[in-house]
This record gives structure tokens, C-alpha cells and sequence, in this order.
């Protein structure tokens, strides 16, 4: 046997079993015109020679990579980890393989990303976007080629895609009701920059539902920034120092739901006897927290399979050609608790 390389190719095995390359490669693929018996040798040989497979080098002579690139703002939030869940367990049913990058909310690292992911011949592309993403050349046909793309959740504002998306216009109204409902009126709203899609969606449901009660919209109960805890802190502190304070508070994630029911407690403030509490996504948080927080769900594992189904159907139609775009929308259900009403309901979106 001879000794082992440090980096072995398919022409080392083909040479130590007495076989041509093109064979080696085709018992290592498992190629069925190949006998079990050869199979294994090939193999067995392989591993003793310390074989490592190079997809990438199989991509580029097949074209044929059996990868699908997927750019997420945070991997850490909970949603996007269902998310991702769903996409990976979909596409390994057609045989393909995920490569996950997050963009950290940069525009330019964005960027950066769909080029490295293009240098290592993925098939298609799904990508969830930043929040401050304005320009989508890099997405266009015209820089991607024959690789598709598809957006989910956060998508491209004023820009034909393929997307698949949440309710998001009738999870912000549905919310605004309830609140409207309990008696709420002066319902403040915690939200995302509206360089975003989804923020603008939700800032629409509610204030269609503040319209159907007669309710002025109020630009000194709305506050846009990134969700996290410290922005949303520094929002309730200004909403609570005005005269007349909030009686509801619709933040637009989890995370600045928990931050307003952190401030409400260090302000002596009873939830939700003098302030409801409303956040968005259903994390697992929602339920755990003192009160338990309404929120909404966004069934994040029918939008990871949604994306992957698409993406899967443009790789194998391969109609690139066409101009119209396929457009999905996922439902979205309220789900009221301790923290803005004490009898839970459930309300689903048909």
C-alpha cells in the first residue's frame, strides 16, 4: 500500500485498485453500473489512503453543486432558527444541501456574501434581507445568472421577486384591535425601521384598525428603530414621560415586549390592570415571562418549507425566462394572554 498523501485525489485510488479514474469516480458515487464488490474495494482503498471528497471540484465538472445558499439577518433570533430548521429538513428530501450565512444587518456584508456564495456554484439562493437593504442589483438576473432566488419574510420593498411572506398587515391589525377592544386608546406602537418590508405592513394593520374605531393616528405614540432592549427602554422612557401616557404598547417583536414589561416593573406599572402589552413572533419567551405576553405566530416552519419548495421548483423547472414572479403569503394567528387580556383566545387568519 502506498504511503498516504497529504492531500489524495481520485487518480491516486485509481492507480493503487488498477482501475481507470472515471471508474474510481463512479464506485465512489455510487453509480448503479457499478458491482457492490467494487464499490467497497474502491472505497475501501479510499479511506485507507485518507480520501477526502471535494465537492466543490465535483460542482464544477458536473455543474451541478446539489447546494442552496441562504442569508439570514441573525441566525440567533428564534424565528429565523425555525425557519432555517424547516428549509434544511425540506431540501434534504431532495437530496440537496444548505450553506447558511448571516449578514448581520449589514447591506455590504450582504453583499459580500452572495458573491461567495456565486464562487462556490450554489444552485439558488434564499435570502431573508437586512433591515436596512435598499439596493437589490446584486439580486438581479443579470448578476446571478441561472441561479434563482428566492425572499422570505423580509423581502424587497417595490421590487418584483420571487417571495413568500407573512400576513404581516393582518397580525399589525389584528393586534390593534384586540388592544382596541379591551378599551385601549391610546395604544403606542414599538416598531421596526420601515426600510423594512415587514414593519410597514404591520404599521398599515394598525392603523387601519385605529381607523375603524375612530382613533387619530398619533406620530408621538410610534417609535421606529431596532428592536432590541436598550432601543425599546429608551422609547418607553420618552413615551411615559409625556403628559398623557400610553394605556397599550404594540411592540413589534418579542424582545421589546419583554423590555416593556422590564420598564413597566421598575415603574411600579400593573400589567396589564393600567398597561397591555402586546409583542410579535410567539417566541418561546412569550409564555415563560410574568405576565404571559399576547403575541403573534407566524408559523416560521410553513415559511421555511414554503421557501424551500420554491426554490426547488425553480431549479428544476429552470424557467428563468419567465417574467412573472411567484408570490406566497403564510398565515398568521393571535394569540392573547395574561399580558393584555385575562381571558387567552386564539385568533387565526383564514
Amino acid at each position: 500500500m502506498r504511503k498516504k498523501q497529504q492531500q489524495v485525489t481520485i487518480k491516486d485510488i485509481a492507480t493503487e485498485v488498477g482501475m481507470s479514474v472515471s471508474s474510481v469516480s463512479r464506485a465512489l458515487s455510487d453509480h448503479p453500473h457499478i458491482s457492490e464488490e467494487t464499490k467497497e474495494k474502491v472505497k475501501a482503498v479510499a479511506q485507507q489512503l485518507g480520501y477526502r471528497y471535494n465537492a466543490l471540484a465535483a460542482a464544477l465538472r458536473s455543474s451541478r453543486s446539489k447546494t442552496i445558499g441562504l442569508i439570514v439577518p441573525r441566525i440567533s433570533m428564534p424565528f429565523q432558527a425555525a425557519v432555517i430548521t424547516a428549509i434544511q429538513n425540506r431540501l434534504q428530501t431532495f437530496g440537496y444541501n444548505l450553506m447558511i450565512f448571516q449578514s448581520n444587518e449589514s447591506p455590504e456584508q450582504e453583499k459580500k456574501i452572495v458573491n461567495l456564495l456565486m464562487g462556490t456554484q450554489v444552485e439558488g439562493l434564499i435570502v431573508s434581507v437586512t433591515l436596512y437593504t435598499k439596493d437589490y442589483h446584486i439580486f438581479d438576473r443579470s448578476t446571478l445568472g441561472n441561479v434563482p432566488v428566492v425572499f422570505y419574510d423580509r423581502v424587497p420593498i417595490d421590487k418584483t421577486c420571487h417571495k413568500i411572506v407573512g400576513d404581516e398587515y393582518t397580525g399589525g391589525y389584528q393586534v390593534t384591535r384586540h388592544l382596541l377592544e379591551q378599551g385601549c386608546r391610546r395604544i403606542a406602537h414599538i416598531s421596526g425601521p420601515l426600510s423594512c418590508s415587514i414593519y410597514l405592513q404591520r404599521l398599515s394593520g394598525y392603523k387601519e384598525a385605529l381607523k375603524e374605531f375612530n382613533i387619530p393616528y398619533d406620530e408621538s405614540l410610534v417609535y421606529f428603530h431596532e428592536l432590541n432592549k436598550e432601543n425599546t427602554l429608551n422609547s418607553c422612557q420618552a413615551l411615559f414621560s409625556k403628559p398623557q401616557v400610553p394605556d397599550a404598547v404594540f411592540a413589534c417583536n418579542d424582545t421589546a415586549a419583554l423590555a416593556v414589561l422590564e420598564y413597566a416593573r421598575t415603574k411600579n406599572i400593573s400589567v396589564p390592570k393600567q398597561l397591555k402589552v402586546t409583542g410579535y413572533a410567539n417566541d418561546s419567551r412569550t409564555e415563560i415571562s410574568r405576565p404571559q405576553i399576547t403575541s403573534v405566530e407566524q408559523f416560521p416552519h410553513l415559511m421555511g418549507d414554503g421557501a424551500a419548495k420554491l426554490i426547488m421548483d425553480l431549479i428544476e423547472t429552470q424557467d428563468l425566462n419567465n417574467k412573472s414572479y411567484i408570490s406566497l403569503t403564510t398565515p398568521v394567528e393571535l394569540i392573547t394572554r395574561e399580558s393584555s387580556s385575562t381571558i387567552p383566545t386564539r385568533h387565526k387568519k383564514d
